[in-house]
C-alpha cells in the first residue's frame, strides 16, 4: 500500500487574495501609433471644453501633435486632453493598393 501525505495548504486560500489593477495597459501608444498610420481624422477635447480638430501626426509621453488643414499644428500636453475619439464626419484620406 502505497500512502502519501496530503498535500500542503497554503495559509490563505488563494481566493480571498485581491489582485491590484495595473496602473497602465499600454494600449494608448498602439491606438495612436494606429491613428497615425492610418491617418485617422480625430477630435481632442481639452479640459476646458474646447474642441480640435484634425490628424495625430506624433505622440510622446506628455503630449501629441495635431495637424490642422484649417489652422496651425498644435503640440497639445496629455494632461489637457479629457478625450480623443475618431472623427467620423471627416473623410479620411485616399489610400491606393497597389
Amino acid at each position: 500500500m502505497n500512502l502519501k501525505p496530503p498535500l500542503a495548504r497554503a495559509t490563505a486560500p488563494a481566493e480571498s487574495k485581491k489582485v491590484k489593477p495595473q496602473e497602465q495597459t499600454f494600449e494608448e501608444p498602439k491606438y495612436l501609433k494606429k491613428l497615425i498610420e492610418c491617418g485617422t481624422p480625430v477630435r481632442v477635447k481639452l479640459v476646458n471644453n474646447e474642441i480640435v480638430a484634425g490628424r495625430v501626426e506624433f505622440y510622446d509621453s506628455d503630449f501629441i501633435r495635431i495637424t490642422r488643414e484649417d489652422g496651425p499644428n498644435l503640440f497639445i500636453f496629455k494632461h489637457d486632453i479629457k478625450y480623443l475619439f475618431e472623427d467620423e464626419s471627416a473623410q479620411s484620406p485616399r489610400k491606393d493598393i497597389k
